[in-house]
């Protein structure tokens, strides 16, 4: 496992996360890797130590709020996920670690494009339920976008006519 902080020029984000390396996807002569993650532990950056070529830090590890499960939370915004899954890739989605609700705004998180400011700003919320809420807003303002953007594509497919 090894952290990750969002860095953006000189600022560094004060909240990040270990992750684990899932899987090599592809080694390159030089000694890069594209690799497969999965987020872990959030911690707060305490200190950055610049002794190498690449950062360290101390940190301190985070817990969560005491989450309350919510099924009628849950199944508004996991409703609206699959809606947004559906229409970008055109199928279901199949939550195969639905055993820990406390999770499920980062597993649907993770499979939206959603901008790292925002993905930053739910890894700092301390409670599960704060970030579904924050999920919620984010797919409500997002879904119509993207409908335009199918609606756009699929006319595309017709070089600007209409079905024949």
């Amino acid at each position: 496992e090894f952290g990750m902080v969002m860095a953006s020029g000189k600022t560094v984000a004060k909240t990040g996360c270990t992750a684990k390396i899932n899987r090599i996807v592809k080694q390159y002569a030089d000694g890069r890797m594209d690799i497969l993650t999965e987020g872990r532990d959030i911690f707060a950056l305490r200190q950055v130590i610049e002794e190498r070529e690449y950062y360290e830090g101390r940190v301190e590890y985070l817990a969560d709020d005491a989450f309350r499960v919510d099924p009628e939370q849950e199944k508004h915004v996991s409703e609206l996920f699959q809606q947004c899954h559906a229409l970008l890739f055109g199928q279901a989605w199949v939550d195969e670690e639905s055993k820990n609700p406390s999770m499920l705004a980062y597993r649907l998180a993770a499979r939206l494009p959603m901008e790292l400011q925002h993905r930053q700003t739910m890894l700092e919320m301390r409670a599960e339920g704060q970030r579904r809420v924050f999920l919620v807003k984010w797919l409500t303002e997002f879904l119509p976008k993207l409908a335009v953007r199918e609606k756009a594509r699929e006319r595309a497919k017709g070089n600007g006519h209409g079905p024949n």
